[in-house]
């Protein structure tokens, strides 16, 4: 496959910047890292080798550029930032170098395609474009949860794994980037997954300009104002609500929603196709209740877009229809539209009152849960992960033989009440050091706080939320895949397996800081 460097890749005769500090196959940077196989360059001069970590015998990709110094700063800034936040839809970050003669980062090598290379055998069915929507949408809730943006969203970023697995590389940081920019990227991509055209070129993102050679992008269809032609105009078979929904997030006029908004109502559309009703036209419709619950989106301002969840009282059908509620603010008239759009389809009688904002949210009582414990002696200070400060936190004992506690339990972890039910959006986890895997849950109830309570309750806690973190490469872990129409009150941050400690006296974890947010 092609792994891009960030943005496009170069053209084929584009000569390189310099010789000295080439890197060569065979060479191990670092005494770490043997480069394998030159794959391509990108259309910033950076040079994208397949290799291998003969540490811990992984594949890795090797960004690499030369001269380094000053002319790599961002590069690596970039990268040293992107290395803090742990996603499943975010490439891993584990190292960046500068050698003066060159610098490069090793992050992980994704067996598949870019995006851009997918489309290019046509566009994608509207299921599948959603939910590589939904993908990019979450990875970019994760990356704006901490204040930092990414600024390259494009189709040479967004790769999809041989698995299946929806991964955006290649974050970049400068003044001139903004999560406005990368939300409205989120529609770039919807835009050109439906239909092969990308809708920035008068105004591209970062790396994404639509005119080089072997990376060249079809411009979106235009009338003669210059104004885009909607998906459903390119062609047949896309569903109002994605239509509009896509058509919002590039029209600069309407305000887009944030990314852990946007990423809640993607996966509230990201339901498999054999789920989705077809109506006699063969177009995806989803027929709005007035007694649902509003979607996150109401908050967000724009056109109004049908929302809701209808039962299908058929043997054969029982889907989860779910749609798009009011984007708020009143619709434009006919006479300002620059391209002709397909009729709503709910009146404007069904808008959806605007949803209230994300916030971080109080937690009103912290309990370490330690079901396998004899003496009780770890389940002190689990206040501590709440108290604001990263610097002091809660800790398990030193385990020996392995990280998984020695073999004397199966994990341990925090219990968290919220003191009444919340839509949550996100649970972001400060830890000590790297390697532990670990996974969050939820729960219906409270139990005693002992041996047998706490086995009770983790017994009962069998609702995952998200995926599980295993041996992870950052101090932070972030949980967003939590159900929009669903409350919580009680959740459970269970540790799996420890890291190894730097000074070889056995497997010991702390949690420094545990933070909730949602409304």
């Amino acid at each position: 496959m092609t792994q891009v460097g960030e943005g496009q890749e170069a053209e084929e005769t584009a000569p390189p910047v310099m010789t000295f500090g080439a890197p060569t196959a065979g060479e191990i940077l670092a005494e770490r890292y043997e480069l394998v196989e030159h794959i391509n360059n990108d259309s910033a001069g950076r040079l994208v080798w397949r290799g291998v970590d003969v540490v811990l015998r992984r594949p890795v990709a090797v960004v690499l550029r030369y001269p380094g110094g000053d002319s790599a700063t961002e590069m690596l800034q970039a990268a040293v930032a992107a290395s803090r936040v742990i996603h499943p839809n975010l490439v891993g970050v584990y190292d960046a170098i500068d050698e003066d003669e060159r610098a490069y980062v090793v992050r992980e090598w994704v067996d598949g395609n870019s995006l851009r290379e997918m489309v290019a055998d046509g566009p994608l069915d509207p299921a599948r474009a959603t939910a590589i929507g939904n993908a990019v949408a979450s990875a970019l809730a994760a990356v704006h949860a901490t204040g930092m943006v990414h600024g390259n969203v494009h189709p040479g970023t967004v790769m999809i794994s041989d698995d299946g697995r929806v991964v955006l590389a290649d974050a970049r940081t400068d003044g001139a980037d903004s999560q406005e920019n990368d939300i409205r990227a989120v529609g770039g991509i919807l835009y050109f997954a439906l239909t092969g055209h990308w809708p920035h070129a008068e105004a591209p993102l970062r790396g994404a300009t639509a005119g080089h050679g072997r990376a060249a992008i079809p411009d979106a269809v235009r009338d003669a104002s210059g104004a885009i032609a909607a998906p459903r105009q390119v062609r047949a078979g896309v569903p109002a609500y994605l239509d509009d929904l896509t058509m919002d997030l590039l029209d600069a006029e309407i305000a887009p929603p944030s990314s852990d908004v946007l990423a809640a109502e993607l996966a509230r559309l990201d339901v498999p196709a054999e789920d989705h009703f077809l109506d006699q036209t063969g177009t995806i419709r989803f027929t709005a209740d007035p007694g649902d619950d509003p979607s996150p989106l109401a908050a967000a301002g724009g056109r109004k877009v049908a929302v809701g969840i209808a039962g299908l009282l058929a043997v054969a059908l029982v889907g989860l229809l779910i749609g798009i509620s009011a984007l708020g603010g009143d619709d434009k008239s006919p006479d300002t539209e620059p391209v002709a759009r397909p009729s709503n389809s709910a009146p404007s009688s069904q808008a959806s009152a605007p949803a209230p904002a994300v916030r971080k949210l109080n937690v009103e009582e912290v309990r370490i849960v330690d079901p396998d414990s004899r003496d009780r002696a770890e389940v002190r200070d689990a206040e501590k992960v709440i108290d604001g400060d990263e610097d002091e936190g809660w800790e398990t004992q030193s385990y020996r033989n392995n990280g998984k506690f020695g073999g004397l339990k199966d994990g341990m972890g925090i219990w968290i009440d919220l003191g009444a039910p919340h839509t949550v959006k996100s649970v972001q986890v400060v830890l000590s050091s790297t390697d532990a895997s670990a996974e969050l849950l939820a729960g219906d109830a409270d139990f005693p706080p002992s041996s047998a309570g706490d086995k009770q309750l983790k017994a009962a806690y069998t609702t995952r939320i998200g995926q599980p973190f295993e041996g992870h490469d950052g101090t932070k872990m972030t949980f967003n895949g939590f159900d929009a129409d669903k409350t919580y009150r009680y959740l459970l941050f269970w540790i799996t397996e420890l890291p190894e400690k730097d000074s070889g006296d056995g497997w010991k974890l702390g949690v420094q800081e545990i933070t909730v947010q949602g409304s």
